[in-house]
């Protein structure tokens, strides 16, 4: 379900909710019962915090200025990288 936005002349705004596309060009207000007519608004895009949005605001902001490694990470522990014992890995091209 969608919502939608309608203006009645007696009592201003409301929203309704009705299948995407399906939403008549008039509706009856809830409060006085007056036909509506149906308003243009901007598409409502869900805020949320949730990881794929997170991922499009990032990929957004390096768009713009991209951040720029000059070195490796430093990592707290004192033991070597990981080495692979996948004999699989041992095709793959080397530097």
């Amino acid at each position: 379900m969608t919502m939608y936005a309608f203006r009645c002349q007696e009592c201003g705004p409301f929203d309704a909710r009705y299948p995407i596309g399906s939403a008549p060009d008039r509706s009856s207000c809830p409060d006085c019962g007056g036909s509506s007519s149906r308003m243009i608004t901007a598409p409502g895009i869900a805020g949320g915090r949730d990881p794929y949005r997170l991922a499009v605001e990032r990929t957004m902001a390096s768009a713009d200025a991209p951040r720029v490694v000059s070195s490796l990470p430093a990592t707290n522990s004192p033991r070597p990288a990981r080495v692979t014992t996948n004999p699989l890995h041992r095709t793959l091209p080397r530097p």
